[in-house]
């Protein structure tokens, strides 16, 4: 065991990093037009995961009835969108692999924390924390206050918490930015998916900040 080991806690952001949340919001949004009688293209929404949810509404529905629609999706959500909702590719072993290093694990997302808890809870992913409702640099105080050292995400967002916080930014190109936007946002690593997550980890614990796959 390395010393830093004992120290080591990686977050990781939820939709399209560790969830393919594609199938469960898009019959959600759909079910959500239909209730409403608004048109949304749920097929364009669901190219730009990520944001919080109050800023994919504000492009169907005037900013005034946002809040009331928010609330009436997130309702809906349980009962529409976990069980069609699959984990990503090596979602789990990138998970397991913090763990075999002898560290801790938190999911750090800008989705409604009840319904992501729903996810993890629903695939049997059990991080050691899970912190919703921050976005973007927001994230950066709840990855300062538990310490994490890296953070792991598929948006240019989550490379902006990651480095607010002063944390080693790892991207994933499983979302809505390829991976050269990822870069030039400042990632330190791109990775294709979780997959390629653990021969990273090996390698970052013998010299953080040196190892690439990309």
């Amino acid at each position: 065991m390395t010393p830093m080991a004992s120290t080591l806690t990686v977050g990781f952001d939820l939709d399209m990093t560790l969830i393919d949340s594609r199938p469960g919001i898009r019959a959600c949004y759909a079910a959500l037009a239909e209730r409403t009688g608004t048109f949304i293209d749920a097929d364009l929404a669901v190219t730009r995961l990520g944001p919080p949810l109050a800023e994919e509404l504000i492009h169907w529905f005037p900013a005034e009835d946002v809040p009331a629609m928010a609330g009436l999706y997130r309702e809906m959500y349980p009962s529409i969108a976990i069980a069609a909702t699959p984990a990503m590719a090596g979602a789990r072993e990138a998970l397991d692999a913090v763990r075999a290093a002898g560290g801790r694990t938190m999911v750090v997302t800008a989705k409604y924390e009840p319904n992501a808890r729903l996810h993890l809870e629903h695939l049997g992913i059990e991080p050691d924390v899970l912190v919703g409702d921050l976005w973007a640099e927001q994230k950066a105080a709840a990855l300062r206050e538990h310490g994490a050292g890296v953070y792991v995400g598929d948006h240019v967002g989550d490379v902006r918490g990651a480095r607010a916080a002063g944390a080693f930014s790892v991207a994933v190109a499983t979302g809505p930015c390829p991976a050269g936007e990822l870069r030039e946002a400042g990632a330190d690593v791109v990775l294709g998916d979780l997959s390629d997550f653990p021969a990273w980890l090996g390698g970052y614990r013998e010299a953080p900040g040196a190892v690439s796959l990309a």
